[in-house]
């Protein structure tokens, strides 16, 4: 199960029980997990193709990048072609709760994009 999924499902039982406990009614959380969009990301052969290239930078590199820029949890990383270069994507679940989406360039490994 994907950590994203862990999480929706631990808010769902979080708000289930708030909402018991102030006596209102139960209304299940209705969370979307939306796929990335505008990158094609590698398979396991082309990761590990690109990794033994030595062309691109470490996934921990990557990774050390976002959290300076934003500190939190790093959910799920993913290499993926970016138009004509290939970038991690990197979403990152913040500290004051917030989920973002950090896109680290994979061969210089500067913070190209955010959402």
């Amino acid at each position: 199960m994907h950590v994203i999924a862990r999480i929706a499902i631990v808010l769902q039982i979080v708000c289930l029980a708030a909402a018991a406990h102030a006596g209102g009614p139960i209304r299940p959380l209705h969370l979307r997990i939306v796929p990335v969009t505008g990158y094609a990301c590698l398979n396991q052969k082309e990761r590990r193709a690109a990794n033994e290239s030595g062309k691109i930078i470490h996934l921990a590199t990557a990774i050390r990048s976002a959290k300076k820029r934003m500190p939190g949890a790093i959910v799920r990383a993913r290499l993926c072609r970016d138009k004509d270069e290939l970038v991690y994507v990197l979403t990152v679940l913040a500290r004051d709760g917030k989920v973002a989406r950090l896109t680290v360039d994979a061969i210089k490994g500067t913070i190209v994009g955010n959402r």
